[in-house]
């Protein structure tokens, strides 16, 4: 991460719906609260499910964990399809909105979006970026960023400050061509978890979040939102 910091998003999906509402996407789909990963739980999240959103705790095992993740798949390669629509994260604290924009790149097919929606031309004019040049993309784009700004300040007791040290970090799941990818900004490169399908979806992604949490079991601190058909 550069100098640049913004405020951190909350995880929370009224917020998240209405800073996407203003940034041109039709409600047609919402983000939603996942209470638990058990299937009475995720039997209660409204589906058709397009994306999930995992927010977690960065520790000191997480860390270890993620090096050597890297280090593998730079020995041994993965199949990461074309279509995945993947960006770095070069601004602190930008997580939540690059979750964000993870979630609704890779499933435009699926959702609609204003005739001036400024986040449709954000994604049609930097698809052919590669994650680096997105990243840099985004910290030009002043649509975005005031968006984001002023959501940021939605919903907070105390509007927080730039400087707070924030430790949890939002990942998106998604599905590309039948394969669950796990999108994080500050990896290298899209993580693909095996296979999936539209009807599978919530529960194979529902899976690597509880690996997740099963890798920090003292953590508490993990929040799971969905993106549902409404």
């Amino acid at each position: 991460m550069d100098g640049k910091r913004w405020l951190p998003l909350e995880a929370n999906p009224d917020v998240m719906n209405q800073f996407l509402c203003q940034l041109g996407l039709r409600p047609s789909w919402q983000f939603g609260d996942v209470y638990g990963l058990d299937p009475e739980l995720l039997g209660m999240v409204p589906r058709p499910v397009c994306a999930v959103l995992l927010l977690f705790p960065v520790t000191e095992k997480y860390e270890s964990f993620r090096l050597k993740e890297e280090g593998r798949i730079k020995e041994q390669g993965q199949q990461v399809s074309p279509d995945v629509y993947f960006m770095k994260q070069t601004i602190g604290n930008a997580c939540g909105t690059i979750g964000l924009i993870h979630a609704v790149a890779n499933n435009q097919a699926s959702l609609e979006f204003e005739a001036d929606s400024p986040l449709k031309t954000f994604l049609q004019e930097s698809s052919k970026l590669s994650p680096e040049e997105k990243a840099a993309f985004l910290e030009k784009d002043e649509n975005i960023r005031v968006t984001h700004e002023s959501s940021a300040q939605e919903g907070q007791s105390e509007t927080p400050s730039i400087d707070d040290k924030v430790d949890l970090h939002f990942i998106a799941f998604v599905n590309v061509g039948g394969q669950l990818c796990e999108l994080d900004g500050r990896k290298p490169f899209p993580i693909v978890h095996g296979k999936t399908s539209e009807d599978t979806f919530l529960e194979d992604a529902a899976k690597m979040c509880k690996v997740f949490m099963e890798r920090d079991p003292m953590e508490l601190h993990f929040t799971v939102i969905a993106l549902s058909k409404a």
